[in-house]
């Protein structure tokens, strides 16, 4: 079936709209950032760089470490930019741009998130690093997909709900797995829990200036919460539409993040920059090294 121009815009340089990158401009390999400053943090560490591109808030480079070909992308911030990004990741590959029609061999996509994050646990000190086995939602992005939920993704979602007993009327929480090689392969170094995804910064992570909170305890419900052998270790605001969007779509996701703030005992990192950086060098180790 043709999908019509307003559906999936291509601009005039033969692009997809919102990031204005071809297919031969993206490699099967992304490295999504939220800031668009990270991009070149990311690929100062490229042996060399094909494309160089700029869209809003949307820079991608893709290049070269080794024999190894990586694109680093920035989304912005929170799970609608998420749904931009990761919904054109996949028409680049899975989509002939030519024929508007989708292509008939499926090509898997590895997404992996470098972000910043706050810890839920006093155990998980601000600079460390952690990589999500989870994506669990508040954000209601993926409630506006048609997709029928694994038992194991279910019961997480329920048990969450029971214990934490969020008003309905703010979310209807969701869980999704992150892609199992990448989790297998980022052990070292890294803690490794449920990463909870906030629709903003301020109330929805249970921040207070001059608005109170329609929820409040939330840090602590969200610290508090285990189930089985899993337990909630950092929030911030892109994973869950990450492993959501990507595993709908058939591609291995993601995220790993530094530790720039823990809630618990209210500490924020001294130097984020060099814990932004120890994830970088330490996830791209990872990433060149893996078999992905």
């Amino acid at each position: 079936m043709k999908i019509p121009e307003s559906e999936m815009i291509i601009n005039n340089r033969g692009a997809i709209y919102h990031l204005d990158v071809r297919p031969e401009e993206m490699a099967d390999t992304i490295i999504v950032v939220g800031d668009p400053d990270r991009v070149k943090k990311v690929s100062k560490h490229f042996d060399r760089i094909e494309f160089q591109l700029q869209h809003r808030e949307f820079i991608t480079h893709t290049g070269y470490i080794g024999n190894k070909r990586l694109s680093v992308m920035s989304t912005g911030i929170g799970p609608d930019n998420i749904d931009i990004a990761i919904n054109e990741l996949d028409a680049l590959a899975n989509i002939d741009f030519t024929s508007r029609e989708i292509k008939s061999t499926f090509k898997k996509l590895n997404i992996i998130r470098f972000g910043t994050s706050g810890s839920l646990q006093a155990d998980i000190p601000v600079d460390s690093l952690v990589a999500s086995t989870h994506g669990l939602g508040l954000d209601n992005l993926m409630n506006y997909y048609a997709y029928e939920k694994s038992t194991d993704e279910l019961a997480l979602a329920n048990a969450f709900i029971q214990q934490t007993q969020l008003n309905s009327n703010i979310t209807i929480p969701y869980v999704f797995e992150g892609g199992q090689n990448l989790i297998n392969a980022f052990n070292e170094g890294f803690y490794k829990g449920i990463t909870v995804t906030c629709p903003g910064f301020y109330g929805p992570q249970g921040r207070v200036l001059r608005l109170p909170l329609n929820s409040p305890g939330l840090i602590n419900k969200l610290t508090d919460f285990t189930f089985n052998s899993h337990r909630i270790t950092n929030f911030e605001m892109e994973t869950s539409a990450i492993y959501g969007l990507g595993k709908l779509l058939g591609h291995q996701c993601l995220s790993v993040n530094a530790i720039v703030a823990n809630r618990v005992v209210q500490q924020f990192s001294k130097d984020s920059n060099a814990a932004v950086e120890s994830l970088i060098k330490k996830a791209l180790e990872v990433l060149v090294q893996s078999v992905i």
